[in-house]
């Protein structure tokens, strides 16, 4: 490698002798440079120099410079002055020369500055000021830029899309969120860069994947206002579609069970979301047909520009089949493996679904004893006569805390205003056999009691109560002062879980002391009952919710027999059937009905216990007469119940976001006789408005009476959780 030298000298007079120093520096060999011409030098004395090393192979060097060469570009030293290479001149001399040179009026002589030794005067004397820098103020804030937006090229391929790229766009863009205001001209080609490859991703999430967009900014002649635009000339290019389809997977069961889940076709175009969905479809079902470890590895489509063809490659590891085995728990537990097997709706020995799995953590979440509660198969290794594995699973829990304060309030007008509190440890007889104590306060009642709960009582959503209650009751119809002891057994829907089918079994005893309209007397007497009864009670539910139905219907019946205890026995039977119905209009409305009929067979009214009667009237009755006031009444005015009613109301519910407003019509009447001989029916008519939450709608009703009698109120209001009915 050749190397150049850069060669520099300098002269240093040092007590008036020069010397003259050579530096040399290599310059890297990358660097071309024209070779100098140089004279032939006349061979140089020979230079002493370490011998080499034996046996090294030396390249040969030629001369830097020579001294001919030096000699005629560097003059030597005194050539043109003489006194370069005298001795210097001594500082005294110097100082002598320059007086004389004064002296003959040629100069100025140094003389010392009397100034120059006095000591410096303190920091506290100078004047110190601030800096002030003269700078112009801006008489006005620059001119905001005001732009519009324009996009060409683009509506020609957002035809071929079931996607509106325009609004997608529009929905995501810069340009569009500044308002068609930017500071300045930066500013907005700064948001039109950024918008250019929004287009581009939104193309290529179509198939687009050549597509290219193109921006600029035309002004408007200042004339005419001077608008700018922000310019996107998009060009879709061909759109691309998918050329080959390719699973690599084992065999599954059955063999089509991925091509049929896999929606995509040969063909189509390369559209993101489509890939994605089908994707996520085949993730879903494969866990649904027995597959509990199957994973959709990561797709590879190679795209062809020649042919605007993408072959698309999905691997996919399906893991061995499975079967459902036993139960294993783990971490901080509410309750043991054989309770997690009651929640469960599966057997073992069934195919794996990953469905009836998700139904198991629902039903563990709903007991609400957990913080966190997760499940999921692991393999056990033992293998079927049928190929499949058995896979035991894990649920892994986090009890939390198992007590609960919960209170709830209510105003009806007859009834007046109503609070409810109560106290429950969900868990303290495991598992799920919980403890209740509540109590109730308002304008008219007053009582306690204590329940015994076991929910999911060795099978799923059955429920098994046990309680003692004592409650004082003030109502116009009654004054009673009751204790009861009582049991249930039943299978209930749930806001979680709506059931088709429910049932419920029960009995109780019961004491009580009533005031009652004694018309022999013609006056209200004391009263006392005792009382046996037993009850069963079966519905049947095809709504789409169980507190706020927009469709569908629901059915129920209740048979109460039941028994005097005192003053020997005296058997008879309480009955009642309730129907509704609800359908659709459109998006927003649902027409809604109900109908109700009751009945007592086997005795009197006044050998009925006061509280045991049927009423009319109310929030949850017939809306536009206060609670229990239709029907009968003593000669002070005060209701009397009867033995049979009927009822019926119609609705029209508009629903607007989380508010709603319902219009509805209620009629019913209650009778002395046994079965209802729908003469006299009642009717009021009303508006109510409606809050929508997650755990149903808060209900607010106004309703007026039809032909008003005396006493009765010209408006009566409702407040409620849950619709009417």
């Amino acid at each position: 490698m050749r190397r150049y030298f850069l060669i520099s000298y300098r002269t240093a007079l040092l007590a008036g002798s020069a010397t003259l120093f050579l530096f040399a520096s290599p310059v890297a060999a990358q660097v071309k440079r024209p070779e100098p011409t140089r004279p032939v030098c006349a061979p140089e004395p020979p230079t002493v120099a370490p011998a080499p090393p034996a046996g090294a192979n030396l390249p040969e060097v030629d001369p830097i410079i020579c001294q001919e060469e030096l000699a005629k570009e560097v003059p030597p030293l005194g050539a043109d002055d003489p006194a370069l290479s005298g001795p210097l001149e001594s500082v005294a001399e110097f100082e002598a020369r320059l007086r004389a040179q004064e002296a003959a009026g040629l100069g100025v002589a140094p003389t010392a500055d009397p100034e120059l030794s006095q000591p410096l005067p303190p920091l506290s004397q100078f004047d110190v000021r601030e800096v002030e820098l003269a700078q112009p103020e801006p008489t006005e804030a620059a001119p905001e830029l005001r732009y519009a937006v324009r996009i060409d090229g683009l509506a020609e391929a957002d035809a071929l899309t079931d996607v509106d790229m325009q609004g997608e766009f529009d929905r995501l863009s810069a340009l569009d969120e500044g308002d068609g205001k930017a500071a300045n001209e930066a500013m907005l080609s700064a948001r039109l860069t950024e918008d250019s490859k929004l287009l581009q991703r939104i193309l290529q999430a179509e198939g687009w994947y050549d597509g290219a967009v193109q921006t600029s900014i035309e002004r408007a002649p200042s004339e005419t206002g001077g608008q700018v635009t922000a310019v996107l000339q998009v060009s879709p290019g061909t759109r691309y579609t998918i050329g080959t389809i390719a699973v690599e997977a084992d065999s599954p069961t059955p063999p089509d069970l991925i091509t049929s889940n896999l929606a995509l076709k040969v063909g189509e175009p390369i559209v993101a979301q489509r890939i994605q969905g089908a994707e996520a479809n085949l993730a879903i079902v494969l866990p649904q047909e027995g597959y509990p470890f199957a994973t959709v590895g990561q797709r590879d489509v190679l795209l062809d520009p020649d042919t605007h063809l993408g072959d698309y490659t999905l691997p996919i590891t399906l893991g061995p089949r499975a079967r459902f085995g036993g139960f294993r728990t783990t971490g901080d537990l509410a309750f043991g493996a054989s309770h997690v097997k009651t929640l469960s709706r599966f057997k073992a020995g069934e195919l794996y679904d990953s469905r009836d799995v998700d139904d198991l953590r629902e039903a563990l979440v709903a007991t609400g004893l957990f913080t966190t509660v997760a499940v999921e198969p692991e393999r056990s290794g033992q293998r079927n006569p049928d190929g499949t594995e058995t896979v035991t699973m894990l649920v892994t829990q986090d009890a939390g805390p198992p007590r609960t304060l919960a209170a709830s309030a209510g105003y009806g007008t007859g009834q007046g205003f109503r609070v409810e509190g109560s106290w429950t440890h969900r868990n303290l007889f495991p598992p799920e056999g919980a403890l209740i104590a509540s109590a109730v306060a308002g304008t008219q009642e007053l009582g306690a009691s204590a329940i015994f709960r076991r929910s999911n009582a060795g099978k799923r959503d059955r429920t098994l109560q046990a309680g003692i209650e004592a409650r004082r009751s003030d109502y116009d119809a009654f004054e009673a002062l009751t204790g009861r002891i009582f049991g249930r057994l039943s299978y209930d829907s749930t806001p979680i879980w709506r059931k088709t089918f429910t049932w419920g079994i029960g009995a109780e005893i019961l004491g009580t002391i009533e005031k009652d309209y004694n018309f022999a007397l013609g006056r209200r007497d004391d009263r006392k009952f005792l009382i046996g009864a037993l009850t069963g009670q079966v519905g049947f539910d095809k709504t789409d919710s169980l507190l706020d139905p927009t469709k569908g219907f629901r059915a129920q019946i209740l048979v109460q027999p039941e028994g005097a205890l005192s003053d020997g026995f005296r058997p008879y039977v309480r009955s009642q059937l309730d129907g509704s119905a609800y359908h659709p209009v459109g998006d927003s409305i649902v027409i809604a009905g109900r109908a109700r009929a009751g009945t007592t067979l086997g005795i009197d009214r006044f050998q009925l216990a006061p509280s045991r009667r049927t009423y009319a009237g109310g929030g949850g009755s017939v809306r536009g007469f206060a609670y229990q006031q239709l029907g009968p009444k003593d000669p002070d005015g005060r209701p009397l119940g009867g033995l049979s009613l009927v009822e019926a109301a119609g609705e029209v519910r508009y629903r607007f976001g989380d508010f709603g407003v319902v219009g509805f019509v209620d009629m019913g009447q209650v009778y002395e006789d046994r079965v209802p001989t729908f003469k006299d029916l009642r009717t009021g008519v009303g508006i109510g408005a409606r809050y929508y939450t997650s755990f149903g709608p808060l209900r607010v009703d106004v309703a007026t009476p039809l032909g008003r009698r005396a006493g009765e109120s010209r408006f009566n209001v409702y407040i409620s959780i849950g619709q009417a009915f």
